[in-house]
Protein backbone atom coordinates (compact mmCIF):
# COMPACT_ATOMS: atom_id res chain seq x y z
CA UNK A 1 0.00 0.00 0.00
CA UNK A 2 1.22 3.23 -0.41
CA UNK A 3 2.98 5.25 2.08
CA UNK A 4 0.52 8.61 1.36
CA UNK A 5 -2.48 6.79 2.19
CA UNK A 6 -3.59 7.82 5.76
CA UNK A 7 -6.43 5.34 7.26
CA UNK A 8 -8.83 6.27 9.21
CA UNK A 9 -10.44 2.81 9.43
CA UNK A 10 -10.06 -0.40 7.93
CA UNK A 11 -12.51 -3.34 6.22
CA UNK A 12 -15.47 -1.17 5.50
CA UNK A 13 -18.24 -1.70 2.83
CA UNK A 14 -17.58 1.93 1.42
CA UNK A 15 -14.98 3.52 1.21
CA UNK A 16 -13.93 7.18 0.48
CA UNK A 17 -10.93 8.51 -0.70
CA UNK A 18 -9.91 11.86 -0.65
CA UNK A 19 -7.28 13.82 -2.83
CA UNK A 20 -5.91 16.93 -1.32
CA UNK A 21 -3.13 19.07 -1.18
CA UNK A 22 -4.44 19.98 2.28
CA UNK A 23 -5.02 16.67 4.08
CA UNK A 24 -4.71 18.18 7.80
CA UNK A 25 -7.98 20.39 6.57
CA UNK A 26 -10.00 17.22 6.58
CA UNK A 27 -9.25 15.35 9.36
CA UNK A 28 -11.37 17.10 11.76
CA UNK A 29 -15.21 16.51 9.93
CA UNK A 30 -14.23 12.74 10.26
CA UNK A 31 -13.17 12.49 14.04
CA UNK A 32 -16.77 14.16 15.47
CA UNK A 33 -20.69 13.50 15.78
CA UNK A 34 -22.08 11.10 12.99
CA UNK A 35 -19.13 10.85 10.68
CA UNK A 36 -17.04 9.47 13.10
CA UNK A 37 -19.63 7.28 14.70
CA UNK A 38 -19.92 5.48 11.32
CA UNK A 39 -16.51 4.95 10.87
CA UNK A 40 -16.11 3.61 14.00
CA UNK A 41 -19.00 1.49 13.60
CA UNK A 42 -17.20 0.27 10.55
CA UNK A 43 -19.62 1.37 8.11
CA UNK A 44 -17.37 3.64 5.96
CA UNK A 45 -13.62 4.10 5.44
CA UNK A 46 -11.99 7.40 4.47
CA UNK A 47 -8.61 8.11 3.67
CA UNK A 48 -6.98 11.34 3.11
CA UNK A 49 -4.71 11.47 0.46
CA UNK A 50 -1.83 13.40 0.19
CA UNK A 51 -1.37 14.73 -3.65
CA UNK A 52 1.99 16.28 -3.19
CA UNK A 53 3.62 12.21 -2.28
CA UNK A 54 2.80 11.34 -5.98
CA UNK A 55 4.59 14.17 -7.52
CA UNK A 56 7.73 13.55 -8.69
CA UNK A 57 8.99 16.94 -8.47
CA UNK A 58 11.81 17.61 -6.61
CA UNK A 59 10.02 20.20 -4.17
CA UNK A 60 6.79 18.30 -4.79
CA UNK A 61 5.03 20.84 -6.16
CA UNK A 62 1.55 19.76 -7.87
CA UNK A 63 0.57 23.14 -9.70
CA UNK A 64 2.57 25.26 -12.68
CA UNK A 65 1.78 28.64 -14.82
CA UNK A 66 -1.88 28.41 -17.30
CA UNK A 67 -0.69 28.09 -21.14
CA UNK A 68 -1.41 31.34 -22.58
CA UNK A 69 -0.85 33.71 -19.20
CA UNK A 70 -3.29 34.85 -16.97
CA UNK A 71 -3.21 34.97 -13.25
CA UNK A 72 -3.07 31.89 -11.25
CA UNK A 73 -1.49 28.27 -10.90
CA UNK A 74 -3.58 25.12 -12.59
CA UNK A 75 -2.75 22.07 -10.76
CA UNK A 76 -0.61 19.82 -13.10
CA UNK A 77 -2.03 16.72 -14.34
CA UNK A 78 1.16 14.23 -13.74
CA UNK A 79 0.45 13.36 -9.66
CA UNK A 80 -3.31 13.23 -10.21
CA UNK A 81 -2.84 10.46 -12.97
CA UNK A 82 -0.32 8.79 -10.87
CA UNK A 83 -2.50 8.72 -7.52
CA UNK A 84 -5.61 8.14 -9.69
CA UNK A 85 -3.96 4.99 -11.00
CA UNK A 86 -2.30 3.63 -8.53
CA UNK A 87 -5.71 3.75 -6.57
CA UNK A 88 -7.33 1.88 -9.62
CA UNK A 89 -4.87 -1.07 -9.73
CA UNK A 90 -6.02 -1.75 -6.49
CA UNK A 91 -9.73 -1.46 -6.74
CA UNK A 92 -12.63 -0.77 -8.87
CA UNK A 93 -14.15 2.61 -8.17
CA UNK A 94 -17.99 3.80 -8.95
CA UNK A 95 -17.75 7.43 -9.50
CA UNK A 96 -14.23 9.50 -9.70
CA UNK A 97 -15.87 12.98 -8.44
CA UNK A 98 -14.08 16.45 -8.91
CA UNK A 99 -15.05 19.56 -7.39
CA UNK A 100 -15.67 21.84 -8.95
CA UNK A 101 -17.56 25.04 -9.16
CA UNK A 102 -18.93 24.39 -12.46
CA UNK A 103 -20.18 20.83 -11.99
CA UNK A 104 -23.92 19.97 -10.95
CA UNK A 105 -25.22 21.37 -7.96
CA UNK A 106 -25.07 18.92 -5.14
CA UNK A 107 -28.94 17.67 -4.11
CA UNK A 108 -30.44 15.04 -1.99
CA UNK A 109 -31.01 12.61 -4.86
CA UNK A 110 -27.59 12.67 -5.47
CA UNK A 111 -26.63 12.24 -2.15
CA UNK A 112 -28.87 9.53 -2.06
CA UNK A 113 -27.37 7.59 -5.12
CA UNK A 114 -23.83 7.93 -3.89
CA UNK A 115 -24.21 6.75 -0.49
CA UNK A 116 -25.38 3.30 -2.13
CA UNK A 117 -22.17 3.07 -3.93
CA UNK A 118 -18.52 1.21 -2.77
CA UNK A 119 -15.86 2.92 -3.72
CA UNK A 120 -15.55 6.47 -4.53
CA UNK A 121 -12.63 8.97 -5.29
CA UNK A 122 -12.92 12.50 -4.25
CA UNK A 123 -10.32 14.79 -6.48
CA UNK A 124 -10.59 17.99 -4.04
CA UNK A 125 -9.85 21.44 -6.61
CA UNK A 126 -7.56 24.02 -6.08
CA UNK A 127 -5.72 26.92 -7.18
CA UNK A 128 -7.53 28.20 -10.28
CA UNK A 129 -8.62 24.69 -11.12
CA UNK A 130 -7.01 21.29 -12.19
CA UNK A 131 -5.72 20.89 -15.92
CA UNK A 132 -8.63 20.13 -18.58
CA UNK A 133 -6.99 16.91 -19.25
CA UNK A 134 -8.00 15.57 -15.81
CA UNK A 135 -11.61 16.10 -16.53
CA UNK A 136 -11.68 14.99 -19.44
CA UNK A 137 -10.01 11.45 -18.96
CA UNK A 138 -10.27 10.83 -15.60
CA UNK A 139 -13.43 12.44 -13.80
CA UNK A 140 -16.89 10.93 -14.09
CA UNK A 141 -19.25 13.26 -12.38
CA UNK A 142 -18.50 16.98 -11.45
CA UNK A 143 -19.98 18.06 -7.81
CA UNK A 144 -20.59 22.31 -7.11
CA UNK A 145 -21.97 22.53 -3.33
CA UNK A 146 -23.14 26.10 -4.55
CA UNK A 147 -22.94 28.92 -6.68
CA UNK A 148 -19.90 30.85 -5.15
CA UNK A 149 -15.99 30.22 -5.14
CA UNK A 150 -13.84 28.54 -1.73
CA UNK A 151 -10.29 28.55 -1.79
CA UNK A 152 -10.23 24.69 -2.13
CA UNK A 153 -12.31 21.39 -3.08
CA UNK A 154 -11.68 20.41 0.72
CA UNK A 155 -14.58 21.86 2.37
CA UNK A 156 -17.08 20.85 -0.65
CA UNK A 157 -15.53 17.18 -0.24
CA UNK A 158 -16.12 17.58 3.87
CA UNK A 159 -19.94 18.31 2.72
CA UNK A 160 -20.20 16.20 0.22
CA UNK A 161 -18.88 12.63 2.51
CA UNK A 162 -21.39 14.47 5.37
CA UNK A 163 -24.27 14.30 3.19
CA UNK A 164 -23.34 10.72 1.95
CA UNK A 165 -22.36 9.18 4.94
CA UNK A 166 -25.10 10.26 7.15
CA UNK A 167 -28.09 8.52 5.00
CA UNK A 168 -25.73 4.66 4.95
CA UNK A 169 -28.30 2.42 6.98
CA UNK A 170 -26.89 2.33 10.79
CA UNK A 171 -24.92 5.79 10.61
CA UNK A 172 -27.94 7.18 12.44
CA UNK A 173 -29.36 5.49 15.30
CA UNK A 174 -33.23 6.36 14.54
CA UNK A 175 -32.96 5.85 10.96
CA UNK A 176 -36.28 7.40 9.90
CA UNK A 177 -34.39 10.60 11.23
CA UNK A 178 -32.95 10.49 8.05
CA UNK A 179 -35.84 9.41 5.47
CA UNK A 180 -38.21 12.58 6.94
CA UNK A 181 -35.25 15.40 6.34
CA UNK A 182 -35.84 18.68 4.06
CA UNK A 183 -35.18 17.13 0.24
CA UNK A 184 -35.53 13.32 0.64
CA UNK A 185 -39.06 13.40 -0.55
CA UNK A 186 -38.45 17.65 -2.67
CA UNK A 187 -39.80 18.55 0.47
CA UNK A 188 -38.80 21.36 2.80
CA UNK A 189 -38.81 19.90 6.15
CA UNK A 190 -41.69 20.81 8.49
CA UNK A 191 -41.51 23.11 11.75
CA UNK A 192 -40.92 21.48 14.39
CA UNK A 193 -41.12 22.02 19.02
CA UNK A 194 -40.12 20.54 21.75
CA UNK A 195 -40.66 21.19 25.47
CA UNK A 196 -41.62 23.73 27.26
CA UNK A 197 -45.06 23.27 25.20
CA UNK A 198 -45.74 27.11 26.27
CA UNK A 199 -43.17 29.56 26.22
CA UNK A 200 -43.82 33.89 26.83
CA UNK A 201 -47.30 32.78 25.56
CA UNK A 202 -46.06 31.01 22.40
CA UNK A 203 -47.70 27.94 22.38
CA UNK A 204 -46.93 24.60 20.68
CA UNK A 205 -49.92 23.81 18.06
CA UNK A 206 -52.04 21.45 20.06
CA UNK A 207 -52.31 18.76 16.95
CA UNK A 208 -48.80 18.27 17.94
CA UNK A 209 -49.76 17.18 21.88
CA UNK A 210 -53.19 15.24 20.78
CA UNK A 211 -51.03 12.23 20.99
CA UNK A 212 -53.04 11.42 17.25
CA UNK A 213 -50.08 10.01 15.20
CA UNK A 214 -52.19 9.82 11.95
CA UNK A 215 -53.26 13.49 12.34
CA UNK A 216 -50.35 14.38 13.09
CA UNK A 217 -48.35 12.91 10.14
CA UNK A 218 -51.18 14.53 7.73
CA UNK A 219 -50.05 18.11 9.55
CA UNK A 220 -46.22 17.84 9.06
CA UNK A 221 -47.19 16.56 5.44
CA UNK A 222 -49.36 19.95 4.81
CA UNK A 223 -47.11 21.93 6.51
CA UNK A 224 -43.90 20.88 4.94
CA UNK A 225 -45.83 21.55 1.17
CA UNK A 226 -46.54 25.39 2.56
CA UNK A 227 -43.31 25.86 3.57
CA UNK A 228 -42.00 24.67 0.32
CA UNK A 229 -44.14 26.55 -1.46
CA UNK A 230 -43.75 29.77 0.35
CA UNK A 231 -39.80 29.34 0.16
CA UNK A 232 -38.34 27.02 -2.25
CA UNK A 233 -41.25 26.48 -4.95
CA UNK A 234 -38.73 25.07 -7.42
CA UNK A 235 -38.97 21.93 -5.71
CA UNK A 236 -42.80 21.77 -5.99
CA UNK A 237 -42.15 22.07 -10.18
Amino acid sequence: MHPAHRYINYLCPMRIDIITVLPQLLESPFQHSILRRAIDKGLVEVNLINLRDYSTQKQKSVDDYAFGGGAGMVMTIEPIANCINALKAERDYDEVIYTSPDGETLNQRTSNHLSTLNNIIILCGHYKGVDQRVRDHFITKEISIGDYVLSGGELAAAVICDSVIRIIPGAISDETSALTDSFQDNLLAPPVYTRPAEFNGWKVPEILLSGHAEKIENWRHEQSIERTRQRRPDLLE
